[in-house]
């Protein structure tokens, strides 16, 4: 009887155990960057369990930062500038475009000493830039239309200084540089501080506004297909949730993602300046892979053509499901 009741409560555990085990939910690992129109990705690691998801978030300096994880097996899903994205994919790093997650997100901003009124005074200026971010190549667009030279040496119409995204402000406020091409919340804060001035928001040139890319790696997309719906799923609600409610996405990138090292106006000027979003398109990504091309900005050997690694059925499916237009 003790026998019998012993084995009852061992199949029982075993039971619960596997149970258990098959409402664990799936991991997926993130690779984020840490701006203000990142954010609804970054609240997925705190959203996403209602989806049965695991999401963690690891922060890198540059989108193009990520692609070595990807390649190493460590990251499932990432949010860039579409330039990484593509430089990313030209390089042999196999993913898929699946999303628009932000649109713009740049600025040009000058010194207040600088008697400056378009780019065509930059001739004989120093500005500073992030290499391989979006804010490079919209600088070079401009410069182009301008037709100015550049280069990150003297001798040319204009000296590139590449720096990171962090130190930017630091070197416009320092007055090592002239004006820079910088994201945000950066170029809101610099304006705000009063140590910058808006020159242009640089989204006339055919490359238009940027938009910012979600990218998911071809494994996960080919076999781990309901893990991916549900993670697109999320995706939508999460990036709805901070559309419809900007309080509730102001309070998090402002308290979580910054640490209240901006303030409740820069975020507000940052998020104007650089809506969320859901939507991409094959085009936008196919105009971008043309002007990093024409610039010389990844260095692709052979450019990726972006109908063949767009794919945004996923999304589609998820903005149906919610009612999302």
């Amino acid at each position: 009887m003790k026998a019998a009741k012993l084995t009852g409560l061992i199949l029982l555990a075993s039971f619960f155990h596997l149970h258990a085990q098959a409402q664990a939910p799936d991991v997926v690992r993130v690779g984020n960057l840490k701006f203000a129109h990142y954010g609804a990705i970054s609240y997925m690691s705190e959203f996403c369990g209602k989806y049965n998801l695991k999401v963690t978030e690891r922060v890198f300096p540059k989108g193009i930062d990520i692609m070595p994880a990807i390649i190493a097996g460590e990251i499932d899903v990432a949010a860039s500038a579409a330039d990484a994205a593509i430089a990313g994919r030209a390089g042999g790093v196999p993913i898929y475009a699946v999303a628009g997650f932000a649109e713009g997100g740049a600025r040009i901003v000058i010194r207040p000493d600088m008697p400056m009124k378009s780019v065509k005074d930059f001739k004989g200026k120093k500005v500073g830039v992030a290499r391989g971010g979006a804010q490079e190549l919209l600088l070079l667009a401009e410069l182009a239309k301008h037709n100015l030279t550049w280069s990150d040496q003297k001798g040319k119409d204009v000296q590139i200084v590449y720096m990171a995204f962090a130190d930017l402000n630091q070197a416009l406020q320092a007055k090592s540089i002239d004006a820079m091409a910088q994201s945000e919340p950066q170029a809101s804060q610099a304006i705000n501080k009063g140590f910058g001035v808006e020159l242009l928001k640089p989204y006339d040139t055919p490359m238009g506004e940027p938009i910012r890319t979600l990218v998911m790696t071809e494994k996960m997309y080919n076999t781990k297909r309901p893990v991916a719906e549900r993670f697109m799923k999320c995706f939508v609600e999460v990036t709805k949730l901070f559309i419809e409610k900007p309080e509730v996405a102001e309070k998090y990138v402002i308290s979580k993602m910054f640490k209240n090292q901006i303030t409740s106006q820069d975020f507000k000027d940052a998020i104007g300046n650089s809506p969320y979003t859901y939507d991409l398109t094959a085009e936008h990504i196919q105009i971008t892979t043309d002007f990093m091309q024409k610039y010389g900005v990844g260095r692709m050997q052979k450019p990726p053509k972006a109908t063949d690694w767009v794919k945004l059925d996923l999304l589609a499916e998820a903005k149906t499901a919610l009612g999302v237009k």
